[in-house]
């Protein structure tokens, strides 16, 4: 079994504007679960180099939230 399944944890990638409540609102509704914890960091992009030329990758937000044991999200 996969670590992140143990704790009940998933993670997404949100909208870098939306807040912690938000999250929790959006993942009960979309899955129907309970939400328990949220988790969020903003993720810099990096810095790729093609040729002669710099530039960066987006940068992001990553939510990990966890869920009521429960529940489960079936991905697969």
């Amino acid at each position: 079994m996969h670590f992140a399944n143990k704790l009940n944890a998933y993670s997404f990638e949100v909208n870098k504007k939306a807040n912690k409540t938000q999250i929790r609102g959006a993942i009960q509704r979309l899955y129907g679960v309970k939400v328990t914890e949220v988790r969020t960091s903003n993720r810099k992009g990096k810095v790729r180099r093609k040729g002669a030329n710099y530039g960066t990758t987006r940068s992001w937000k990553k939510a990990v939230v966890v869920l009521h044991e429960d529940y489960h999200i079936d991905l697969f």
